[in-house]
């Protein structure tokens, strides 16, 4: 079988197919940032002090507005990669030489693919992790609106599923956001690892040229360069499987919240009325709405929780220094990223829609969930706890109903029915909202500076 050319030489098809593999497809949703990470290196290699310069200034500035034309090109939907560039660094590369000839074929000098893709990796994750960011705190928003609106519905608290105490949907609702809220340290901590340049390192051993890498760190607004070569190029995948561990704990909070809203809008309990609209019907039994969307939040977090242990799993076992195993980290961080933010959008959606049946959360105390109350009362006037414990124990047949309203307001320490604090929720999230738009306005700035796209 004839090989095919290629930029970096004659491959056999079966082979390029085989290693290609998606790259085509995924780097598309690079190519703004390997425009980005290119304008900062053309930029370096012009300052460097070397005679005669790799690239000069006004070359520099050449390639700079040649790459904002193909930054265009890329949000017109008119970008393409060809299977002989085999993924977006030489796709840029061929349409910079097309249109520039020689200095086209500069820009490439003290880079290897290898530090390329790991620098467009993290500007990617960069934005796609503040906009997640942002659809968490919608979320956390609209579950802490929902439980103001309802704050001292009575509800019955649950352990096993089994009544408990008394609660309120004040109290369910935030509890929720703040589980969320709480999911926003791991993510920051994936911000964190991922705010370092890995450029300059190359193939993972650095150049024979004076590079500046915290000039180009600062140029795409990093934190800092990832200081050791060879660490540089060992950071790819560590990175994504960071990323993915953070979204895979956040999925399984927001699973929570959908088997929450699942069993709670069941008839058997019907405190709470899905929106329609978000529901689902049968082919065959006209009267069916299926919280579909739910159930599938689900299975979404055992595919992302799938994907973090797969990039884990691809790492635990590999050499040091750059292996080709770690391009299918790509469409894994990808993939656990679009899931995540899809899964936080249609959650916000199904809060701010979803009602309450006030008539059936108060239906659901029964004489037993007062149990503790009556025990506390009996400590109140003087009864050792386990006693009271014990008493009411042995006797659970003489409990009766008390007014739930009466045992949602008479719990008034923190985070109790009684004693929520809405302002303390409002100010971590416009504090963390305020947070992610500062960074997000640093990063289009450097664009603007980078590129003038």
């Amino acid at each position: 079988m004839k090989s095919r050319k290629t930029i970096t030489g004659a491959v056999d098809p079966d082979v390029l197919d085989y290693t290609v593999g998606d790259d085509p497809v995924l780097d598309l949703e690079l190519a703004e940032c390997d425009c980005l990470g290119t304008a900062a290196h053309v930029t370096m290699l012009s300052e460097m002090p070397v005679k005669p310069p790799v690239v000069t200034k006004k070359e520099a500035a050449r390639v700079r507005a040649e790459l904002a034309a193909v930054v265009r090109m890329s949000r017109d939907g008119k970008f393409r990669i060809l299977e002989s560039d085999q993924d977006v660094h030489m796709a840029v590369e061929r349409i910079l030489t097309e249109r520039l000839g020689d200095l086209g074929k500069k820009i490439h000098t003290g880079r290897s693919r290898n530090d390329q893709v790991a620098v467009d990796v993290r500007l990617h994750i960069r934005e796609e992790l503040l906009s997640l960011e942002m659809e968490a705190l919608d979320l956390a928003a609209a579950l802490c609106e929902f439980g103001e609106r309802h704050d001292r519905v009575p509800m019955v608290g649950r352990t096993h599923l089994q009544p408990a105490m008394p609660s309120s949907v004040g109290v369910w609702a935030t509890g929720h956001a703040e589980m969320i809220l709480e999911q926003m340290a791991p993510l920051e901590a994936a911000y964190e690892m991922n705010d370092r340049c890995p450029l300059g390192s190359a193939a993972g051993y650095g150049v024979p040229l004076p590079l500046d890498r915290r000039r180009t760190a600062d140029l795409l607004g990093f934190k800092r360069p990832l200081h050791n070569v060879f660490g540089a190029s060992m950071a790819r995948g560590e990175d994504e499987a960071a990323l993915l561990s953070a979204l895979a704990q956040l999925m399984a909070v927001l699973s929570r919240l959908a088997e929450d809203a699942i069993i709670f809008s069941m008839p058997e309990f019907a405190y709470f009325r899905l929106p329609r609209e978000y529901c689902t019907g049968s082919s065959i039994m006209p009267q069916k709405y299926n919280p579909d969307v739910l159930e599938l939040v689900r299975s979404k977090s055992a595919q992302v929780l799938g994907l973090a242990t797969a990039s884990l799993s691809m790492l635990h076992a590999m050499p040091g220094g750059y292996n080709r195993d770690l391009q299918d980290c790509k469409g894994l961080y990808m993939k656990g990223l679009s899931i995540t933010r899809a899964t936080l959008r249609i959650l916000a959606k199904i809060v701010d829609g979803m009602e309450v049946d006030e008539a059936r959360l108060r239906a659901g105390f029964i004489p037993g969930v007062f149990a503790t109350d009556v025990a506390l009362r009996m400590v109140a006037n003087g009864t050792p706890w386990r006693e009271a414990y014990h008493e009411v124990r042995d006797h659970l047949e003489r409990l009766e109903s008390e007014d739930p309203d009466a045992a949602v307001a008479a719990k008034t320490h923190e985070g109790t029915t009684g004693g929520l604090d809405y302002g303390f929720y409002d100010k971590a999230i416009r504090e963390a909202a305020a947070s992610v738009l500062a960074r997000s306005n640093a990063i289009e700035a450097c664009k603007k500076r980078l590129l003038r796209a």
